[in-house]
């Protein structure tokens, strides 16, 4: 969507909000021992008691309320009876609707103990979601976003992957434009003022690609090599975009 007013704008921060103290909330409670059902839980309990209701059961008919992908699961993971173990990468991912508003956030989290590798792994992603964020703003092109993101990521020693990116969104968890982590050089959109998107770089150890679990949900790495994930919605400006999950 794109922002036509002050309500829309206080509709998607109000969301922003949402989603991302929900993220905050469950990190909270986030230890090993658990399994991943008891975290999703925590997320739907936070974002009910906030009127908020999950996008992908809104949009997709998802079988749970958050998306928790553990290791080389890249996307879309079902929580479940897995229980999380030290030194297993967590990826949280909500998306939510309030008042006709949708938004979407993703953060990844080592468990203890961090080995130097995975430390470097998950700062390289929020280091190249920054990047990208500042890239931001009316006019660019989105397939230059993708170029930096990949270029970074390659200098860092990781790969990202080809099919997942950020995207429009607004009125619904998935529009346009979509927003590769990598150089396509067909995709010449550019962003503009008051545009919602999302910037949500994939990195991975070794992948570049993914595959469908038997699930029909979960993302993997064809590899098995682990991936990382961060995601911001944002509206676009002139100049610095407001990122309105951050919290």
């Amino acid at each position: 969507m794109v922002i036509q007013d002050n309500q829309d704008l206080y509709g998607i921060m109000a969301i922003g909000k949402i989603v991302g103290e929900t993220i905050q909330h469950m990190k909270n409670h986030l230890e090993p021992g658990m399994r991943t059902a008891d975290l999703d839980e925590i997320g739907a309990a936070y974002l009910k008691k906030q009127g908020a209701r999950s996008a992908p059961i809104l949009a997709y008919k998802f079988p749970a309320t958050t998306c928790i992908s553990i290791n080389d699961e890249a996307a879309h993971g079902i929580p479940g009876d897995y229980v999380i173990q030290p030194g297993d990468f967590v990826n949280i991912d909500v998306s939510a609707e309030k008042d006709g508003y949708w938004a979407d956030s993703g953060f990844t989290v080592a468990m203890d103990p961090v080995t130097p590798e995975a430390r470097k792994h998950i700062t390289a992603t929020q280091e190249a979601l920054d990047l990208a964020i500042n890239m931001v703003k009316h006019g660019v092109a989105c397939n230059q976003i993708g170029r930096a993101v990949e270029r970074f990521a390659h200098a860092q020693g990781f790969e990202v992957i080809e099919e997942l990116g950020g995207h429009g969104l607004g009125r619904h968890i998935h529009e346009k434009p979509s927003i590769p982590n990598h150089y396509h050089r067909r995709n010449r959109e550019k962003l503009r003022e008051g545009m919602v998107i999302t910037i949500e770089p994939f990195l991975t150890t070794g992948a570049r690609h993914i595959y469908t679990e038997d699930d029909g949900w979960t993302l993997k790495t064809t590899d098995g090599s682990r991936s990382v994930q961060f995601e911001h919605t944002l509206v676009v400006t002139q100049n610095q975009p407001i990122i309105v999950t951050q919290v």
